[in-house]
C-alpha cells in the first residue's frame, strides 16, 4: 500500500496520534505525517503511506492554507484560546473593515516571528513547551516566514463585551505560527490578542475536499478497499517541476543512473515521471555541472 492518505484531522488528536491510528487501521508501520497540527486544531493532514514516506520532507516544505480567527482584548500564555490569560486590554471601539484590511496587508511578504513558548521548537535539545510546563522562559530563536496571501473572510467581525473578533485566510510557508501571527496582528492594533480558532484547509495541492475522516477511512478499510483512499505520489509533488521520460529510460531511472540535465528543467530538484507515475526525484549533480543525479527513487 503506497500513496498519500488525505486525512481530515479531528480536534483532540495530536499529529502523532493520527499516525498511530492510521498505522493500526491500514495495518502498516510505514506511515508519516507532513506537518504538525496542534491538538485543538482540525484540518488537512496528509499522511504518507509505504514508499510515499520518502516524499514527507517535500510535502512538509510546501505552503499551507489556514482559516483563523483572532480575538483582540486579551492575550494568553499559549497564544490561543486554551491558555491562561496573561494580559488584558479592553476593546471599546468597533474597528472598521478598511482598517482591518489595511493592517492585514502589512503582514504580506517575509516577516520575522518568534516561536511561542508552547511549541515543539527545540532549544538546547529540549522542546519549548517542556520549558513552559516547568514555568521557565528561555531565549527563542527568531525565524523568517513568508506570508504569500492574507485577507479577511466571513463571518462579519463581532464585538462582544471587551473583545473584538474577526477571521482571516492566510497562505503561508512552512514554519509559520498562525498563533503568533494573530498576536502580532493584535499588537498592530494596539491590543493584546490571541488566536481563537484555526483550521488548515490545504497542504500543497491537497485540499479539504480531498480529505477523509477516520470514520470514513474505517468504513472503506472494513470493505478491504483501503488502497482506494490513497492519492498518488504526484499529488504531493505537484509543486515541483517535472521531467517526463520515455520507456527506454524507465529502468535507468529506477537504478539511479546519472543523466545529462534536460534543457527545459531549471529547478534544483524535480520529479521524474513516466505515464503520470512518479519514478524518482532528481537534483543537479553537486560536483558535475550539466549532470543530474537521483535524490529519491521510488
Amino acid at each position: 500500500m503506497d500513496g498519500i492518505l488525505p486525512l481530515w484531522k479531528p480536534k483532540g488528536f495530536t499529529s502523532h496520534d493520527c499516525v498511530s491510528k492510521a498505522r493500526g487501521m491500514l495495518k502498516t508501520k510505514k506511515v508519516g505525517h507532513t506537518g504538525t497540527l496542534d491538538p485543538e486544531v482540525e484540518g488537512v493532514l496528509p499522511l504518507c503511506v509505504g514508499k510515499a514516506t520518502k516524499i514527507v520532507p517535500f510535502l512538509t516544505e510546501t505552503d499551507k492554507v489556514y482559516e483563523a480567527s483572532v480575538t483582540l482584548g486579551y492575550a494568553t500564555d499559549t497564544e490561543d484560546a486554551t491558555g491562561t490569560t496573561v494580559e488584558t486590554t479592553p476593546v471599546n471601539e468597533r474597528i472598521s473593515l478598511e482598517t482591518i484590511n489595511d493592517v492585514l496587508s502589512t503582514f504580506k511578504g517575509w516577516i520575522t516571528q518568534t516561536p511561542p513558548m508552547y511549541s515543539a521548537v527545540k532549544v538546547n535539545g529540549k522542546k519549548l513547551y517542556e520549558y513552559a510546563r516547568e514555568g521557565l522562559e528561555v531565549e527563542r530563536p527568531s525565524r523568517e516566514v513568508h506570508i504569500k496571501h492574507i485577507e479577511m473572510m466571513p463571518p462579519e467581525p463581532k464585538q462582544d463585551g471587551d473583545t473584538f473578533t474577526f477571521s482571516f485566510r492566510v497562505i503561508c510557508s512552512k514554519g509559520t505560527y498562525v498563533r503568533t501571527l494573530c498576536v502580532d496582528i493584535g499588537k498592530s492594533f494596539g491590543y493584546a490578542a490571541h488566536m481563537s480558532s484555526l483550521v488548515r484547509t490545504q497542504t500543497a495541492d491537497i485540499t479539504k475536499e480531498d480529505c477523509y475522516s477516520f470514520d470514513e477511512i474505517q468504513k472503506v478499510v472494513d470493505e478491504s478497499k483501503g488502497e482506494q483512499l490513497l492519492l498518488p505520489l504526484s499529488r504531493g509533488l505537484a509543486h515541483l517541476d517535472s521531467w517526463e521520460v520515455d520507456v527506454e529510460q524507465v529502468d535507468k531511472i529506477k537504478h539511479g543512473q546519472v543523466f545529462n540535465k534536460p534543457a527545459h528543467v531549471h529547478a534544483e530538484q524535480f520529479a521524474v515521471t513516466y505515464a503520470g507515475e512518479v519514478l524518482a526525484i532528481y537534483q543537479q549533480h553537486p560536483r558535475k555541472e550539466g549532470l543530474i543525479k537521483p535524490l529519491r527513487v521510488f
